[in-house]
């Protein structure tokens, strides 16, 4: 006598197979936040700006803090799409903008660089320029282009550039830089300075992985806002260009980017991005 099988989906869930199943949905890796593109068609599709900018604590070296002021109604979204190709080769780029009012600050922990560079501290030796905060101040426009090949019918993304000046608008996205000191055994923060970005450029490329930056000005945080210090702080931004190296990121959060600009090249209606594990706390209050 031969006996039928019970189908899988008609057999009773013993308490280990109910247990295995709740824990499979426990133990599945966490995600970063959904970000969602119509790239300009039909209904805009709004982001909050933290969910865009969660690229951040994806590809600092060190653990980051994110702070927004109470109320803030920042937003981004995607407004267009073109692409081109040429042979194997393609370029893509989409419009974004930002919009609402209100501040966002990704605030950089320096514990651990402190305790690594501890005897050049000791020595007398400050550290430098070290990121102290990514800051995105009010609205602005920018775009995100991606460029490529196809390979093996494939497309791999070859660089992505975040640019945040475009349509004339000056970039609302600004970097703070600090000086490290140690004096009679206190760590002390000085010669802080706000430099404008226009430009985050992620390469694929051989060796550590890097963000280039491009700074329309520099300035002392201090510095009156006026014309004068506005005019010399872009000088001292174009000069800031000729000499500000690549900055080093985490591998992860480098591929991240990557693939992200693949997803708005094939104009993908969503793209998640992975868990950023240095992400320390975030605050609806500024610090």
């Amino acid at each position: 006598m031969f006996f039928r099988p019970i189908p899988a989906a008609a057999r009773p869930l013993t308490t280990l197979g109910i247990f295995l199943a709740i824990a499979g949905r426990l133990m599945a890796a966490p995600t970063g936040p959904t970000l969602q593109f119509d790239y300009g068609h039909g209904q805009s599709l709004e982001n909050p700006l933290g969910k865009f900018m969660y690229f951040v604590p994806l590809i600092s070296p060190e653990q980051v803090s994110i702070f927004t002021n109470a109320g803030n109604t920042q937003c981004a979204r995607v407004v267009s799409f073109h692409c081109r190709t040429n042979g194997p080769l393609f370029h893509a780029a989409c419009e974004f903008d930002f919009g609402g009012d209100g501040l966002q600050q990704n605030i950089f922990d320096h514990a651990a660089v402190i305790h690594r560079r501890e005897k050049e501290l000791k020595a007398g030796k400050p550290l430098a320029h070290q990121l102290a905060a990514i800051n995105v101040q009010g609205a602005g426009s920018g775009s995100i282009e991606v460029d490529g090949a196809l390979t093996n019918g494939q497309r791999i993304v070859t660089e992505v550039r975040l640019r945040f000046n475009s349509r004339g608008h000056a970039s609302p996205v600004s970097i703070s830089l600090q000086d490290i000191f140690l004096r009679n055994g206190e760590i002390q923060l000085e010669n802080e300075t706000v430099a404008r970005v226009n430009t985050l450029t992620f390469r694929r490329q051989a060796g550590p992985p890097k963000m280039e930056v491009t700074l329309a000005s520099v300035k002392r945080k201090d510095a009156p806002n006026s014309l004068w210090q506005n005019f010399v702080g872009g000088i001292k931004g174009a000069a800031a260009n000729l000499l500000l190296p690549p900055l080093s990121v985490t591998a992860d959060g480098h591929q991240a980017m990557l693939d992200f600009g693949l997803a708005l090249a094939m104009q993908q209606p969503t793209f998640t991005f992975p868990f950023a594990t240095r992400l320390k706390d975030s605050s609806t209050n500024a610090p």
